[in-house]
């Protein structure tokens, strides 16, 4: 018997089960039009899945359940298997709260079908609770469950048995993290199989992450091989948050055919229907349209970050941005990118020069406004910022216990904040509310590594849209949009080769100092702090150095390692400078930022957990450390600079 199956790749909206329920009685009435058997939609389809402590209000699971028995009522002539919240009255767990789990419901004409041991849905078995995941906060897991009511999980994973056109047939269901099974003690979709499964259908609720579908790919199609059946992923489209992350969701929904090969899938981001056959004697998937072709970076990085980017202020109500343009890479990607999403005549781009900013910046910052034909003013702050020293230089404060006075004294670095300040928290947030919408946050994931920005300056905006990429991403990134979305140069080349500095101070401008980073290395070394899932530490960088393997296990090359520290004592030096700011005061200023449009395998946000806490290096460091000093040969006279650079706090 050919059935035809559709995978339903709908844009969910998060916290909303009103208007995803819509889109689910649309997607059913479209399916049963098709003359579709079944209809897969998406894991958590009805309430979204990244939705906070919504989880904990009573009345919305209430309008959960509500219109999950609306979908019920509406499968007539049709299967539909659609994820959701199931709650179970009288059950409660640890923390006293109503019981709740990650489920998936099948039904057919009108009636649900199948359950765990009478229930009328199906249990995630394996709840994640790493990265932004947090499971285990909200919902009970069928291991939990098995192990409460003394039940084997083996047993309980049993597959749908459904009835279509008088032939019974058995689906192994998943729901998303029970397909991801390589570190879990129990194999979900090989337990469905050898339990009698004909089909495995992952429905999924997976964000978007750079390299994420191939792995995807490597991990469905070894289930499917294993299993010797064909494995069905159902994904979703469009963005949810958990207030400091904003995460896309590609789709890429995809079958796979007993042998492990990927026989179709959906494109990114839309929102669509994948359609197939089910030979169920042959037991093979037969497809309509061959595989989307995935995107490359730098193509797969403009992509996420201008759906997540459109949707999100899409979700906010927002149709106007500000972006402080400086003339460099950072704020011209951002204002590129934001002219490209909401059109040029929506967009006030505000050069703010102070007596520190050079002509080349100037003149850049104008070029690309000219070239977008965006809203463009320069507004210098020369005035206000001197006026602010002498308010606080000149105005005495009085010591009211003993009537003694004195002056304040602002160091280089005072000043330098004072302009990001002046820049942020005056100019652009004003300006913004005049022309309506928001302003933007320019800063790149380097900078936010290291709290290279200013509290309530720089690090302030709506979200941090290129929070998640490293300079060298945004290079190529600008490149990208140079040569393929407008194709021309709208970005100007002066920018591309203009050392990236701050301009806050005469030894922190274009030509003379510049960041204090050398991205070549430096973007490669935070990187490995941050997106290892084994967190590498001080001690793993100086073990590296010391056999010869840094540049390979941090991806970058050798001469960037040279380049930023030629030799030993240099490397400790550098590594203690970044390493404290890092593990320092830089989290104080990541908690405060801006939400981040997240791309990598840890953005800063929920995605990477941290606390305030005091630096630490470990026993294996200081011994590493020591032995590598031993060893460096060097002029006695020669210096190597421990200090911070100015712009840290």
């Amino acid at each position: 018997m050919k059935l035809k199956i559709i995978c339903g790749q709908l844009e969910i909206t998060p916290g909303r089960p009103d208007v995803n329920y819509k889109k689910i009685i649309d997607a059913i009435e479209k399916a049963r039009s098709l003359e579709a058997d079944i209809l897969l939609l998406p894991e958590m389809a009805l309430p979204g899945y990244l939705i906070g402590d919504i989880w904990e209000q009573q009345t919305f699971l209430d309008d959960c359940a509500y219109y999950a028995e609306k979908i019920v009522t509406a499968t007539k002539n049709i299967c539909v298997i659609f994820g959701s919240v199931a709650t179970e009255p009288g059950k409660l767990n640890e923390d006293g709260r109503v019981r709740k789990y990650n489920a998936a419901f099948a039904c057919q004409n009108g009636k649900l079908l199948g359950g765990y041991q009478g229930r009328s849905f199906f249990i995630k078995t394996s709840l994640p609770n790493y990265r932004e995941f947090d499971d285990c906060r909200h919902f009970y897991s069928l291991q939990k469950l098995c192990a409460e009511e003394g039940a084997s999980v083996s047993e309980a994973l049993q597959p749908l048995e459904i009835v279509i056109r008088g032939t019974s047939l058995r689906i192994g269901i998943m729901l998303c993290e029970d397909g991801w099974t390589e570190n879990y003690h129990l194999n979900v979709p090989q337990t469905l199989a050898a339990n009698g499964a004909q089909l495995l259908c992952n429905l999924s609720c997976s964000p978007y992450t750079l390299g994420k579908n191939r792995k995807r790919n490597r991990l469905f199609s070894a289930q499917a091989r294993t299993a010797g059946i064909p494995l069905i992923y159902c994904n979703n489209v469009g963005i949810q948050n958990n207030g400091k992350n904003i995460f896309t969701y590609d789709g890429c929904t995809s079958a796979y055919n007993g042998d492990g090969s990927l026989v179709t899938s959906a494109p990114m981001y839309a929102d669509t229907f994948l359609e197939f056959t089910w030979d169920t004697e042959a037991n093979c998937i037969i497809p309509t349209c061959p595989p989307a072709e995935l995107p490359k970076e730098p193509e797969s990085v403009y992509r996420a970050l201008r759906y997540g980017t459109a949707k999100f202020l899409q979700q906010c109500g927002i149709k106007r941005m500000t972006v402080g343009l400086s003339g460099g890479i950072d704020s011209a990607v951002t204002a590129v990118m934001y002219a490209d999403i909401l059109g040029p005549e929506n967009i006030l781009l505000l050069n703010l020069p102070s007596r520190f900013n050079s002509a080349a910046t100037r003149n850049s910052a104008q070029q690309l406004a000219q070239a977008l034909g965006a809203n463009y003013a320069v507004m210098p702050i020369s005035e206000s910022y001197e006026l602010t020293v002498k308010q606080l230089e000149q105005t005495p404060i009085t010591h009211l216990a003993d009537g003694s006075s004195f002056n304040l004294q602002l160091s280089g670095l005072i000043k330098e904040n004072i302009q990001a300040r002046d820049r942020g928290a005056r100019v652009i947030a004003a300006a913004s509310a005049a022309f309506g919408g928001a302003f933007s946050c320019n800063s790149n994931k380097a900078e936010l590594a290291i709290g290279y920005a200013t509290f309530y300056g720089d690090i302030c905006g709506a979200m941090a849209m290129i929070g998640d990429l490293w300079k060298h991403q945004v290079y190529a990134l600008g490149r990208y949009l140079n040569e393929v979305i407008y194709k021309r140069e709208v970005i100007p080349e002066a920018i591309f080769n203009i050392r990236p500095s701050a301009e806050l101070s005469d030894a922190q401008t274009v030509g003379n100092g510049g960041d204090p980073l050398v991205y070549g290395y430096h973007d490669y070394l935070l990187r490995a702090f941050i997106e290892n899932w084994h967190k590498t530490t001080p001690a793993d960088i100086l073990r590296w150095y010391k056999a010869g393997t840094l540049a390979a296990e941090l991806g970058c090359t050798q001469e960037a390692i040279n380049e930023a520290c030629p030799d030993a004592v240099a490397l400790i030096a550098d590594l203690e400078r970044w390493w404290k700011l890092f593990a320092g005061f830089a989290v104080a200023k990541r908690i405060q930022a801006p939400p981040v449009l997240s791309l990598t395998k840890r953005a800063f946000g929920y995605d990477h957990r941290e606390a305030q806490l005091t630096p630490y290096f470990s026993r294996e460091y200081y011994e590493l450390k020591e032995e590598l000093l031993k060893q460096a040969i060097y002029p006695a006279e020669e210096k190597h600079d421990f200090k911070y650079f100015s712009s840290a706090s």
